[in-house]
């Protein structure tokens, strides 16, 4: 996980800038506080009827009827995915998109609480139960102010994100993107290493894309007492990972973040037995499609020319995953100043570079995006709640759901008078 960040130093508007909309600034969060108990029995509903990815089938009839209150008809995109449109006045003026991912994670939660999850091995373990009842929350906002701004609001419930190939890049395909074409697209996650209240950005590459390594070492196995008459796949399966080091160590850009890591190693031997072949799973990530491109090939030649020389063979399958994750920099710098405005300088953090993955990259590489997130942790300042996503511990601040669905609708309202 990045580190929390520092303060961002308050940024002067340009004279581009929007004009302040004091009124409707004092408006939204007068929503969102109304509304944060209903939002917060929303998240409570969710994470208590968690489903996997591309499963969504309850999460998303529930999303429906709850869009359905708000006069909002849904579309079905990408199997379980919804799209919904806000219009405004003058509703061709200029459109944002929103977007919230739906699954949950094969994670048995251990949490003791009310709204624990009902479905055995299931959890909402990322936060996408914050992020669907924030959108929804946000959705409730902005339908209230629908006369107060021009332009639309397209709404989109994400499928799959936990899932190669990511339900993004299905949405995209299905036309997500189109009719209307968004201005910018701002996605937001939960980040349990802030407290609720703040909220944390990067400007430019912000999380690395991601491959899976699926490769299979095979020699001669035999009695482990007698090496010269075997070809031992476990000693060339190590070489290997030694030696694949060199790729990030050597071959990298020393300015371009790159990980390669192995982590699950299958070797079906025993104290005197080498067996035929090993097993290996690994990742890897970086952030640069170029240098990406590049390091599989150096991978494979690696791997394959070292087997090789060791008498053995092997076979490297690369399952490519998501892109990189750029936020586009004057939208990024818009979105910031925006959060100042709702939550002041001292709420709003500069974050590091993160080497996890996320398929928001896929907004972001077809159109205008950022990508922020939202602070979870306890704002008692008691160090609760800072369990780390994908863990079975994860739970928020109830005070997160007030402050998304507030910022992400007045972030919005900010992005649609952009001229």
């Amino acid at each position: 996980m990045a580190g929390g960040g520092k303060p961002r130093p308050y940024i002067v508007p340009s004279a581009n800038s929007p004009k302040p909309m004091n009124h409707l600034l004092s408006r939204v969060k007068q929503l969102a506080a109304e509304a944060a108990a209903d939002t917060v029995a929303l998240r409570q509903h969710l994470h208590a009827h968690p489903e996997l990815s591309f499963e969504e089938h309850k999460t998303v009839a529930f999303v429906t009827g709850e869009l359905q209150k708000l006069g909002l008809p849904a579309q079905p995109i990408a199997g379980t995915g919804l799209v919904a449109v806000i219009e405004g006045r003058n509703p061709g003026a200029r459109t944002v998109a929103l977007r919230a991912d739906m699954d949950a994670l094969p994670i048995t939660e251990q949490n003791e609480v009310p709204y624990k999850s009902q479905n055995p091995g299931v959890m909402h373990a990322c936060g996408h139960d914050v992020h669907t009842a924030s959108l929804l929350g946000a959705a409730r906002i902005l339908v209230s102010l629908k006369d107060e701004f021009e332009g639309s609001v397209k709404l989109m419930f994400q499928p799959g994100e936990e899932r190669l190939p990511g339900g993004a890049s299905l949405m995209i395909a299905e036309g997500v993107l189109e009719n209307p074409k968004p201005n910018s697209v701002l996605g937001q996650h939960v980040f349990p290493m802030l407290p609720a209240g703040k909220v944390g950005l990067r400007a430019g590459r912000y999380m690395a894309s991601t491959d899976e390594l699926y490769l299979t070492v095979r020699g001669k196995g035999g009695h482990g007492a007698m090496p010269e008459q075997n070809v031992d796949p476990v000693l060339v399966a190590a070489h290997i990972i030694v030696a694949a080091q060199q790729i990030v160590s050597r071959r990298a850009n020393p300015k371009m973040p790159s990980v390669l890591s192995f982590g699950k190693v299958i070797a079906q031997g025993a104290t005197n037995v080498i067996p035929n072949e090993v097993y290996l799973e690994g990742t890897f990530r970086t952030l640069n499609e170029e240098w990406r491109n590049e390091a599989h090939q150096h991978l494979r030649r690696l791997c394959e020319g070292l087997a090789e020389s060791m008498g053995a063979s092997c076979e490297l399958e690369i399952r490519r995953g998501y892109p990189y994750l750029e936020n586009e920099p004057a939208l990024t710098a818009r979105t910031e100043q925006a959060a100042i405005e709702y939550l002041g300088a001292d709420n709003v953090v500069e974050l590091d570079q993160w080497m996890a993955a996320e398929d928001f990259a896929y907004f972001s590489q077809a159109a205008s995006a950022c990508f922020y997130r939202l602070g979870t942790a306890a704002a008692d300042g008691s160090g609760r709640l800072t369990a780390s996503v994908h863990t079975p511990t994860f739970d928020v601040d109830p005070h997160a759901l007030e402050v998304g669905p507030g910022l992400m609708a007045w972030l919005t309202l900010r992005e649609l008078a952009e001229k």
